[in-house]
């Protein structure tokens, strides 16, 4: 049996090499793991989460991510089995103890009795049957060969938030608990008053920020922006986006100005993330401007936010719905290099990736989801966009609308839902067939 080579052991990769090991498939899975390390990358567990630990929204009928996520349960997706065996309280999120999580994937992947792994680094596009998954951080000489096969790529920044340490937070300036009471007290809350915010806005928007080299800052994708770029565009436009003080009271009841929410990083709870503060400050203006809110005056800070490069095809000219090269059938991309952006989006292209693999080397056409999913609306999307293609996430808008007019949004979003399930569940059906 011809083995498949997969490369990037990242979430899309990682889902990838399961998928077809677990389907009777022989996989060689290369990652340049443990011997180097992207500069993002920390750890040497395969699936390692790089910005935040949030896998973002969790209820199916009111959140599109959250539906994306079943529909990879319903598929079988090892990125959901890691996220239930390493999750961690987060109100209506789906958080994960990150370094729990990794080390699942990367168990699963190392003990599969079908699954090579190869650690070195791949240089050039290898011969089909191939998954490419190397991300958003593609080793250099790779990079190069994919540019000059397909005429070079798009690019944009990306970020991530700093983690503080829970016992170096003042808890008589900040409290326990969620958005309208819901879920349990899974995040730690750190208010303002109005002079304070100014304050603390005016600093951010002044600081020193680190280099970002030869790429253009107009770059940077709206999904992941750093938060003192966004604090530049108004002085209330934090307060209406992560620092809004919407359904959080103070112990009598009073409303607050504006609240920066940490989340916890780890299972224990001795480490806890800014939520929505990702940054390109430098690590010294960090620690200045972040301790200006009262409840983080003395915090100590375990890791600084950081900015990348993320890379990514300009996938409409390359790529069919199957995540394949046009031309070349057995020649696949998939994560975030293919323009699908956020850790479940990229995760579930590697899945797709694997399905349709599979199909096509036991002889048997490929059966695309259809738009009613999130799975086939991200799949119209990376073949379909012409024009200005920019990274996507997983929202109700790319999906196919429904027959009739439903004003009311937690209605339509939840019938929305309903039906994707439904059509997951059969495509599903007809991939085993």
């Amino acid at each position: 049996m011809t083995k498949i080579k997969v490369i990037g052991a990242g979430l899309a990769g990682s889902e990838a090499a399961f998928y077809l090991a677990e389907h009777g498939f022989k996989v060689e899975l290369y990652d340049i793991k443990p011997h180097a390390f992207t500069p993002a990358h920390k750890s040497a567990d395969f699936g390692e989460l790089v910005c935040s630990n949030s896998l973002k929204g969790r209820d199916p009928l009111s959140n599109a991510c959250g539906l994306l996520k079943q529909e990879m349960r319903t598929i079988g997706s090892l990125t959901m089995e890691a996220a239930a065996y390493a999750e961690i309280p987060a109100g209506g999120a789906l958080a994960v103890d990150r370094d729990k999580f990794a080390a699942f994937i990367t168990d699963k992947l190392r003990s599969h009795p079908n699954i090579e792994i190869v650690s070195e680094e791949v240089k050039k596009i290898p011969e089909s049957p191939c998954i490419v998954a190397t991300g958003p951080l593609t080793c250099e000489s790779l990079a190069e060969d994919i540019k000059g096969k397909f005429g070079g790529a798009l690019h944009f920044y990306d970020a991530s938030a700093p983690i503080v340490s829970r016992d170096s937070v003042d808890l008589t300036r900040a409290f326990f608990g969620d958005r309208y009471g819901k879920g349990g007290d899974d995040y730690l809350n750190c208010p303002l008053n109005k002079e304070e915010y100014e304050k603390f806005v005016y600093e951010l928007v002044n600081a020193e920020k680190a280099v970002l080299h030869e790429f253009d800052k107009r770059e940077i994708f709206e999904g992941c922006m750093p938060v003192e770029v966004m604090a530049a565009r108004g002085a209330e436009t934090l307060r209406f986006g992560p620092f809004k003080p919407v359904g959080l009271r103070d112990k009598d009841g009073n409303k607050f100005y504006a609240v920066l929410q940490l989340r916890k990083e780890t299972a224990d709870g001795e480490a806890y993330n800014l939520v929505g503060c990702q940054t390109n400050l430098k690590f010294g203006e960090q620690k200045r401007v972040f301790s200006l809110i009262p409840a983080l005056a003395n915090a100590e800070f375990l890791r600084y936010g950081v900015m990348h490069r993320n890379t990514y095809l300009n996938s409409p000219e390359i790529l069919e719905a199957d995540f394949s090269v046009k031309g070349e059938p057995l020649l696949f991309f998939a994560g975030q290099m293919t323009g699908v952006e956020g850790y479940v989006e990229s995760a579930a292209s590697g899945l797709l990736a694997a399905v349709h693999m599979a199909r096509k080397l036991e002889g048997k056409p490929v059966i695309i989801p259809d738009q009613t999913t999130v799975c086939g609306a991200l799949s119209a999307h990376i073949s379909g966009v012409t024009d200005n293609f920019q990274p996507m996430n997983a929202n109700f808008g790319i999906l196919k609308p429904l027959e009739k007019t439903v004003r009311d949004k937690k209605q339509r979003y939840a019938l929305l839902a309903e039906r994707a399930l439904e059509s997951i569940k059969n495509f599903t059906i007809k991939t085993r067939e």
